[in-house]
């Protein structure tokens, strides 16, 4: 089934049976409030974490005009489904440039904590495809956040929040970055931030820092992962080079 609609306004369509609606996609206004530090929760004015008030600063609430990102941004998805090949279950979904598109995706779609076990949510800049031998990707990392199952709106929130702060320019290093991965387990589900040069020490830590304080992780640990030995190894016995 080919869901348009809300996807208009230049962006492609999803055609996938896991598209469906979620929430209300022209509500750009909740978008743009979230956007810049307040998430509009059943009506009400909800503070969150103030360091995404650095996404968009001064911010002018004009809603004829679009406000455009630093990148174009991908959003793809990957549906697990034995009968294929990895790369035949992952769908480039739609692609986006400006605020008010992202938001017009983010509340088109499911969030996370509804996918079915084995699925995963990417968002990478275009024309980087979300899989290791990418030529961007090849020489690359990722840091790995492990997030418990038992919180849907927990889950949700910081691929929510990870996916503003990195489209945002948000990091000292955005350069570096190459996208954003869900993946949704049995155990517990993956949120992992990937960059493109594993060799960058100060980058690397830079970036890994910046994802804690800016999702107020505390005393939650994550670990940088290089592509290299994924795919050498598998699960608990891929070596973490940081952990933070």
């Amino acid at each position: 089934m080919v869901y348009t609609g809300y996807l208009s306004n230049g962006l492609q369509n999803a055609e996938d049976t896991e598209w469906l609606p979620y929430g209300d996609p022209n509500d750009w206004a909740h978008g743009l409030a979230a956007y810049d530090g307040l998430e509009l929760m059943g009506g009400n004015e909800q503070e969150v974490q103030p360091s995404l008030n650095r996404v968009m600063k001064n911010i002018d609430y004009d809603l004829a005009l679009k406000h455009p990102l630093e990148h174009t941004w991908t959003l793809w998805h990957l549906e697990n489904d034995r009968t294929k090949r990895w790369a035949e279950m992952l769908v480039d979904v739609t692609s986006f440039n400006t605020v008010e598109d992202f938001f017009s995706v983010y509340y088109f779609v499911k969030p996370p904590s509804d996918l079915k076990i084995f699925n995963d949510y990417m968002v990478f800049k275009k024309n980087i495809r979300p899989m290791w031998e990418d030529d961007t990707n090849k020489n690359g990392g990722r840091w790995i956040l492990l997030l418990d199952k038992a919180s849907r709106t927990y889950i949700d929130k910081m691929w929510h929040d990870l996916i503003l702060c990195m489209i945002g320019e948000c990091f000292e290093h955005s350069d570096e970055i190459c996208g954003v991965v869900i993946n949704v387990r049995n155990k517990a589900n993956k949120l992992s931030l990937w960059t493109k040069d594993s060799r960058n020490v100060e980058a690397i830590l830079s970036i890994g820092r910046q994802i804690k304080d800016l999702l107020h992780l505390g005393i939650m640990e994550i670990q940088y992962q290089v592509h290299n030995d994924a795919m050498l190894n598998h699960g608990p016995n891929v070596h973490a080079i940081y952990k933070l």
